[in-house]
């Protein structure tokens, strides 16, 4: 295993034929959050447990991302098979105020395709999962910054003109 934390990440493509998951939620706060409100925004959903080290190392950098991001980013996590006092108490003790969402039972993890810990989704301001990131990241960090610029890059499927070709990617 090697010793520096930030290698431990595998980032793919989510891929083109699954479509993306709806979000229809409500955080620990009570703010309820659709995929239609959060549509024209770059999402960061962040999959995580209080059992899960690389986790916990990885939430105080969404935490710096989430207080620095413009309203046009927002960082969204899932606590995953744990119950919602759990998450509720973990984020109290460590002084942390991104939104959280309760999956006690995992049923968000599985429709969203998440079995490894952490997993966090981006998805573009048209609503569409661009990268599945599997592992823990510095989202305050350089690299995460450069994703984030390129998610928000994303064009429209419906502002593309049929005659462009598509890069490849």
């Amino acid at each position: 295993m090697a010793t520096d934390a930030w290698a431990q990440f595998d980032k793919t493509a989510w891929p083109a034929n699954t479509a993306t998951p709806k979000i229809e939620a409500v955080d620990l706060q009570g703010k309820a959050w659709t995929t239609a409100e959060l549509t024209g925004k770059v999402v960061v959903l962040n999959f995580w447990a209080t059992w899960c080290a690389p986790c916990k190392d990885e939430l105080p950098t969404l935490q710096t991302l989430h207080d620095i991001s413009d309203s046009q980013t927002v960082v969204l996590t899932i606590n995953v098979r744990e119950p919602a006092a759990r998450a509720a108490r973990y984020m109290q003790s460590t002084g942390m105020t991104f939104p959280v969402i309760s999956d006690p039972k995992g049923e968000l993890a599985k429709r969203w395709g998440v079995a490894v810990y952490p997993t966090t989704i981006l998805i573009a301001p048209n609503g569409q999962a661009r990268w599945r990131v599997m592992g823990d990241v510095d989202w305050s960090g350089p690299q995460a910054n450069t994703w984030l610029a390129d998610v928000r890059q994303t064009v429209p499927i419906s502002n593309v003109p049929s005659k462009v070709a598509t890069p490849k990617r």
